[in-house]
């Protein structure tokens, strides 16, 4: 009785939601990413520039074939480049026409962001909003927020230079901020490959040129100063490859803390008699019966 119980529940709440609800912003505890100096690979650049000087940073989670995906970057490109840094992560896994993406660069997106769906976005690694509905009155809006609201850092200063040759180039890098940050966080010191942008006309979204593609990331360690020799990737077409200096700052855990939370949960796991597959089937059949009916 009480699985039966559970199924009725289940398919009031599904066959309730509307199917435009837009997806809540989700704010992420495990760190957070700032940098984003630059140049293209083939110059010789040294910057220097304090954290607040630096711009919002969104990881696009995208593809060639998402036209949702259309709607969010036209928004994202309406916020100025001197405010918000785009990258965009194409898929790889499971992927037959997007031709950007890498099964690293996937990897690392569900390691640290969870499921891969287009469009997502992720604003200094730490709120994350899927999907295209706006919350507010448009995307741009909505981006607006996030870009003002995100920033965890803003005590210190980066300096970055880069020197190419040939094939390869020299990254140096030296990293100034409060010890205390590095009490509740470990830095990751990372070298983006970017590449500026790339014409695709098979792509069915009909977008064309596809801009901001991140096609590598090397991780450099977590000196707060050094010098690391890197190969250049080679571009999809053109020779607009950009290198690009981040740090990604994460969160130290209490152990004991999670110790427990982990404890906690797999009790809670124990006790939700969860929906079997003939359930979740019945579920789902009934769903779509009730949305005929409400669409007759």
């Amino acid at each position: 009785m009480g699985r039966l119980i559970i199924v009725v529940v289940t398919l009031a709440l599904l066959c309730s939601m509307p199917s435009t609800q837009a997806a809540p912003v989700e704010a992420l505890d495990h760190g957070f990413i700032l940098g984003g100096q630059w140049t293209n690979a083939s110059n010789v650049s040294t910057q220097t520039d304090h954290f607040n000087d630096l711009p919002s940073l969104v990881e696009d989670y995208t593809a060639t074939w998402c036209t949702n995906c259309v709607d969010v970057e036209h928004a994202l490109d309406e916020i100025p480049f001197s405010f918000l840094q785009q990258y965009h992560f194409h898929r790889a896994i499971g992927e037959t026409e997007d031709p950007f993406g890498s099964v690293v660069l996937d990897e690392r997106w569900q390691e640290m962001y969870g499921l891969r769906i287009p469009p997502t976005v992720v604003f200094n690694g730490h709120l994350k909003k899927v999907g295209s509905v706006a919350d507010g009155d448009s995307l741009k809006d909505d981006y607006d927020n996030l870009t003002n609201s995100t920033r965890l850092l803003d005590e210190g200063s980066s300096d970055f230079a880069w020197t190419p040759s040939g094939e390869v180039g020299v990254a140096v890098w030296n990293v100034n901020f409060s010890e205390l940050v590095l009490e509740h966080y470990t830095i990751d010191v990372q070298v983006w490959f970017v590449e500026s942008g790339a014409t695709f006309e098979e792509g069915s979204n009909q977008l064309g040129y596809y801009p901001h593609i991140v096609r590598e990331i090397h991780s450099l360690g977590s000196e707060l100063n050094g010098t690391a020799t890197l190969t250049i990737p080679t571009a999809f077409d053109d020779d607009d490859i950009e290198v690009h200096l981040m740090y990604e700052f994460t969160t130290i855990q209490d152990e004991e803390c999670c110790e427990g939370d982990e404890k906690s949960t797999s009790e809670e796991d124990e006790s939700l008699p969860f929906l079997n597959l003939n359930e979740l089937l019945l579920v789902i059949v009934l769903c779509t019966f009730v949305f005929q009916k409400k669409r007759h």
